[in-house]
């Protein structure tokens, strides 16, 4: 059931709300959403990918949110747009909105006097409020939550289980922390000293943006002298590390096991693929998107697509080929020098 008691809706009303043109029956009522695969006739499907048309000829959903060059592609009810992924969102959020917020703080609560938390905030069982935190208004901190002293969470944020932010973290509004986040943790500086380490002090902060979302045990660490920063809207997908000093711009997507080294530096509106690698001090330009298990050893000046996976193959095929890469420059020496020799004599001139 959606936030307003409703149990379905019209694709006129839905295209009242998001926009979009109908096709066909505008009357069709809907009371979820599903793939084209698993639809059922009171569910609302979408078209976001062309491999999918042979799934849109044998759906069994009541409706379907496709694009323009989709538009004929079924006789099925439909809501034509730009952006049937986006719109399809947009439906999903209006089936399942979140969980209604629940103001006041669980007895098991433990809140310094000196926190400024409103009354419309909720706070779960076992959470841990430190010293001069402030929480804006409308902000659920969920069940277990630690909020080091100095905190300061913006309006509208969200706060799953178990997230821990370290002391003098600044969280923007609306952001959404996934259980086992950790913000604000020492970043790995380290120093050698006859013949053991020693440990530099972390003494700057981290700095989120607006419209951050962090996925589960995603660790971000705080400055060395610096803050790390997350600039507005960057999404950060589960088991990221990202390092001290690190700089992400604005709506930068960044999928699941990336590690991101100290002190580099990552453009706006970027995409990163999964388990892919940063060295440290490098610079990404805006608009980059790098490949999955792609490893970034310089840095990139220029928008574009950058892959450095190596394909998989048989593990027989494998070796052979890793056997001859380990001799791939004293190769490219051999051709060199035939290269040389077969160059031809200089004709002198006459």
């Amino acid at each position: 059931m959606t936030r307003d008691g409703r149990t379905a809706y019209s694709l006129r009303e839905i295209a009242g709300r998001f926009g979009g043109e109908i096709a066909g029956d505008p009357e069709i009522q809907v009371q979820g959403v599903a793939t084209l695969e698993s639809a059922t006739p009171d569910r609302i499907a979408f078209l976001a990918n062309a491999r999918y048309l042979p799934q849109l000829k044998t759906t069994r959903a009541g409706a379907v949110i496709v694009g323009e060059p989709a538009r004929n592609s079924t006789r099925l009810p439909r809501i034509v747009c730009p952006n049937p992924y986006a719109y399809f969102a947009r439906v999903s959020v209006l089936f399942h909105p979140a969980p209604p917020l629940r103001p006041g703080a669980h007895a098991s609560a433990v809140i310094d006097g000196s926190a400024v938390v409103p009354e419309d905030v909720e706070i779960g069982p076992g959470v841990a409020v430190g010293r001069d935190v402030r929480i804006g208004a409308g902000c659920i901190i969920g069940a277990g939550c630690s909020l080091g002293d100095g905190v300061a969470i913006g309006s509208g944020s969200r706060l799953h289980a178990n997230v821990t932010i370290y002391r003098d973290c600044l969280i923007g509004e609306r952001a959404i922390l996934h259980s086992g986040v950790v913000i604000g943790s020492d970043g790995f500086g380290i120093a050698m000293e006859e013949g053991r380490w020693l440990k530099v002090p972390q003494i700057g902060r981290v700095v989120i943006g607006n419209d951050v979302e962090i996925g589960a045990n995603t660790t971000v660490d705080r400055g060395a002298l610096d803050d790390t920063v997350i600039e507005d809207g960057v999404k950060l997908d589960n088991l990221i590390q990202v390092a001290h000093n690190v700089h992400i711009g604005a709506h930068t997507a960044i999928a699941a096991c990336v590690g991101i080294a100290g002190s580099s530096r990552i453009g706006r509106y970027c995409r990163i693929g999964g388990a892919s690698g940063i060295s440290g001090h490098l610079t990404i330009a805006d608009r980059v998107e790098i490949s999955a298990f792609t490893l970034i050893t310089k840095s990139i000046d220029r928008a574009g697509t950058y892959t450095g996976a190596y394909p998989f193959e048989p593990h027989a095929a494998w070796r052979r080929n890793a056997a001859q890469l380990r001799h791939l420059a004293e190769l490219a020496q051999r051709v060199r020098r035939l290269e040389k020799r077969r160059k031809p004599p200089k004709r002198s001139k006459p």
